[in-house]
């Protein structure tokens, strides 16, 4: 996520894209999405520090119809990442922090922290667990916690490698960043973050988030399985720096572009925390698209799903926040709005399913393994609808186009069943994979 313009040709480039932008392109998508019902969010995009393209639709909350805007406040989830970072490195600018420094100090129970240095907390090259992957995580995440329990918790954690031979991605990097932040500015984290980057950077729409509140114009969270199901809330007591944030594209593109601008840290330490290392930057990851490098960071938190893309050379931001998860994915809708900007070919979506009876689903039921990836699949029904689950994934729900072909639009997967062969073809990104029922 870096780069910036500086000589007059770069200029006329730009302007020459802004001219050329295809908002019928993205009208016709969300509307296609609207109609078909498979997407709840907003979207901005701007360039040069201006608004060029917005767009909002599905529901803040479906129980009481109230519909979604461009005003609407959704979580970001680990969008927050780069907030925190940011502001590690403003700690770093105002000498109240080093890179180097290992975190006994801050947590003396943590395993290797005598080794581990804020530098591989940034970089996820800590080696510490993931706490989201316990078994229980799901029983206790929407519950208060307190940092004593939390840090008891990572703590509690097996070494997953020695500090700084890999990356790992992991939560609870940026669980302890948040500590330590609060300990040396002996303020919260909201605190921080209101007087660092929001006040500078004047975001209205942006704060450490609570409890969802509709009268803020804040969204539920959704998962479509059928129809849209509401989502639990994870209390924000947890995530904190690493996915408690709560925001809207435009603030995020404000955001992003200040970030790229120098406004929050030097250029120097935007240079740093985008270089890229065995996958992972110091937070900011690389976003490519064709031969343009743009860069960014992805979120996901209960039913909500969010992207904010820069792309320097054209000073392009784009940012994306949905409150629907297992619809149409985002990444889908980032490439048209990508190729809406820079011109180049998009194929539209094409939503056709037909109904199906229960009891044609059941020959397809089972569990299934391939030869071909170490990967084992899960089939099961709920009512007429068939669900798919992935070791060690979430389960997702499948829309039949054909008696015996099924599609997840999420995430561009084709299984199709051959109950005769005890056989199930999973097709996705142009390949094939024969699953074998065992």
């Amino acid at each position: 996520m870096k780069k910036i313009i500086t000589c007059l040709c770069a200029l006329i480039v730009t302007s020459a894209f802004s001219q050329t932008f295809n908002a019928k392109r993205l009208d016709s998508l969300f509307a296609l999405l609207e109609k078909n019902n498979k997407f709840m969010g907003s979207i901005a995009i701007a360039e040069n520090g201006k608004t060029i393209y917005t767009k909002s639709i599905g529901f803040d909350d479906i129980a009481s119809s109230k519909k979604s805007s461009i005003n609407s406040k959704y979580r970001i989830g680990s969008i927050s990442k780069t907030f925190t970072a940011s502001l590690i490195f403003k700690a770093v600018e105002e000498k109240k922090i080093d890179l180097n420094q290992t975190i006994d100090n801050y947590f003396p129970t943590i395993k290797n922290a005598k080794t581990i240095t804020i530098s591989n907390l940034l970089n996820h090259r800590s080696g510490i667990y993931d706490f989201t992957n316990n078994p229980d995580y799901l029983k206790w995440n929407t519950q208060p916690q307190s940092r004593a329990k939390m840090t008891e918790r990572i703590a509690a954690g097996d070494v997953v490698f020695e500090p700084n031979t890999k990356g790992k991605y992991s939560n609870s990097n940026y669980i302890l960043l948040s500590y330590i932040l609060e300990d040396i500015y002996k303020k919260s984290y909201g605190e921080i973050l209101n007087l660092k980057i929001i006040k500078p950077l004047k975001l209205k729409n942006t704060y450490l988030g609570g409890k969802i509140n509709l009268e803020n114009n804040e969204a539920y969270s959704y998962t479509l399985s059928g129809k849209w199901e509401k989502e639990t809330e994870t209390d924000m007591s947890i995530p904190l720096g690493a996915g408690a944030i709560v925001s809207n594209p435009t603030d995020l593109n404000l955001f992003i572009e200040g970030l790229f601008a120098g406004k929050i840290v030097s250029i120097e330490h935007l240079n740093e925390m985008k270089t890229i290392k065995d996958k992972y930057g110091m937070v900011i990851m690389e976003l490519p698209y064709f031969e343009r490098k743009g860069y960014g960071h992805n979120g996901a938190i209960d039913g909500f799903r969010s992207v904010v893309d820069y792309y320097p050379e054209e000073k392009l931001a784009l940012a994306i926040t949905s409150n629907g998860a297992m619809g149409y994915d985002n990444n889908n809708i980032l490439l048209c709005a990508l190729s809406s900007y820079f011109n180049k070919p998009y194929t539209m979506p094409v939503f056709t399913s037909i109904t199906v009876t229960t009891e044609t689903l059941d020959p397809y039921l089972g569990s299934y393994g391939s030869t071909q990836i170490p990967l084992k699949i899960d089939i099961s029904k709920k009512d007429n609808i068939l669900v798919a689950q992935a070791t060690g994934q979430p389960s997702f729900p499948l829309e039949a186009t054909a008696t015996n072909i099924f599609k997840f639009d999420a995430a561009g997967i084709i299984l199709e069943f051959n109950p005769d062969k005890k056989e199930m073809i999973l097709k996705q990104g142009g390949k094939e994979f024969t699953f074998n029922k065992q």
